[in-house]
C-alpha cells in the first residue's frame, strides 16, 4: 500500500495544531471532509493516528511515530518537484547550502573543473533551517555545523574547528592570548538554543535571548548582555571593534559535515561531496586567521 502524499499533508496540520478545525481551516478544507481524509489514512495504515474524547485531541505512539517520519517523506516528495521543475526549464544548477564562516570556493572550484556546464549557487543556512532546507529541495548539499537533526539526511564529516569564546570589548577576559572554561563559569549565555545544546561541560545561565545568526549573536554581546561562542572561521569573517575573540583550549571543537537528503540520488551531488572532501583542509585554513595575516604581510612586503 502507497502513502497518500495528500492525506499524509493532512494528517500532520492536524498533528501540528491537535484540531480538527483549525486544521481545517488551514488547509481550505472543509472540517468534515478533513476527519473523511484522516479516517481513510488510518484504514489505510491500520492504525490509530489520534485519540479524540472530551477532552480533546491527542496523538497516540502510532501518530507520534508517523509525524516523525512524515516530515522528511513530505520534504523529499517537495524536492523532487523543485527538480523536476528546474530540468524542465533546462537548469544545469547544483545548490550549496552554508553556514556562516564555511566558504564553498574551494570545492566549488574543484567540481565547475569537471562540471563546468553547471552552475554552482550559494545559500546562507542557520542553525534552525539547515535540515528543512536540505530536506525540502532548497539546497542540494550543505556545509553544516552540527548538532543537526540527522533524520532522513546522509551526513559525512569534513573537519574539525577551535571555538573562541565571543566577550564584549571592555570585558575583563577580553584580549587574553587564550581562557579556559571555567575562567567563564557563571557567564550569561548569548545561544541560539536551550542548554543541552550548549558547547560547555558545564551550561551557562541564559541570557534569555535567542538568536539565529552570527550577526544577532555579536550585536547583543557587544551591547553587554552577555558572552557567546564561535567557530574559529566565523572570527576571520565577523571582525569587528566592539567585541573579542578568545580560543578556548579545552572546549570540543566545532564539527564540520557535509550533507544532502538520504533519500537523494545525485552524481552531481556526488561530485560535489567528493570535491568537498578533497578540498576539505583548504577549506578548514580559510577560518584560520594566522593564514590569513600571513598572506596580508606577504603581499605588503611585495607590494
Amino acid at each position: 500500500m502507497d502513502l497518500d502524499l495528500r492525506k499524509l499533508r493532512y494528517f500532520v496540520t492536524v498533528a501540528d495544531t491537535l484540531h480538527f478545525g483549525r486544521a481545517a481551516e488551514e488547509l481550505h478544507i472543509a472540517q468534515p471532509v478533513l476527519s473523511r481524509q484522516i479516517r481513510a489514512l488510518e484504514h489505510d495504515l491500520g492504525v490509530s493516528l489520534f485519540i479524540r474524547d472530551s477532552h480533546g485531541v491527542t496523538l497516540t505512539d502510532a501518530g507520534r511515530q508517523l509525524l516523525d517520519d512524515a516530515g522528511p517523506l513530505l520534504a523529499s516528495a517537495h524536492a523532487v518537484r523543485r527538480r523536476v521543475s528546474a530540468a524542465a526549464h533546462g537548469s544545469r544548477r547544483l545548490v550549496v547550502g552554508f553556514r556562516a564562516g564555511i566558504p564553498v570556493i574551494p570545492a566549488a572550484r574543484v567540481f565547475e573543473a569537471q562540471h563546468p556546464d553547471v552552475v554552482v549557487d550559494v545559500q546562507r543556512m542557520e542553525w534552525d533551517d539547515q535540515a528543512p532546507m536540505l530536506l525540502d529541495g532548497r539546497v542540494d548539499v550543505g556545509y553544516v555545523r552540527l548538532p543537526i537533526d540527522e533524520t532522513g539526511l546522509r551526513l559525512t564529516p569534513l573537519y574539525t574547528e577551535p571555538l573562541m569564546a565571543v566577550l564584549p570589548a571592555g570585558h575583563r577576559l577580553a584580549g587574553k592570548d587564550e581562557i579556559s572554561e571555567t575562567d567563564l563559569a557563571g557567564e550569561p549565555l548569548v545561544w541560539h538554543a536551550g542548554p543541552s545544546t550548549q558547547p560547555t561541560r558545564r551550561p551557562h545561565p541564559d541570557a534569555g535571548l535567542r538568536v539565529r545568526g552570527v550577526e544577532e549573536k555579536l550585536e547583543h554581546v557587544a551591547a553587554g548582555r552577555g558572552i557567546s561562542f564561535v567557530g574559529r572561521s566565523e572570527t576571520v569573517f565577523y571582525s569587528r571593534p566592539d567585541v573579542s575573540y578568545v580560543p578556548v583550549p579545552d572546549l570540543a571543537p566545532a564539527q564540520i559535515y557535509l550533507a544532502m537528503a538520504a533519500s537523494r540520488t545525485s552524481p552531481l551531488a556526488d561530485d560535489f561531496f567528493a570535491a568537498a572532501q578533497a578540498t576539505a583542509e583548504i577549506t578548514a585554513e580559510c577560518g584560520n586567521y594566522e593564514m590569513w595575516q600571513r598572506a596580508n604581510d606577504a603581499v605588503s612586503r611585495h607590494g
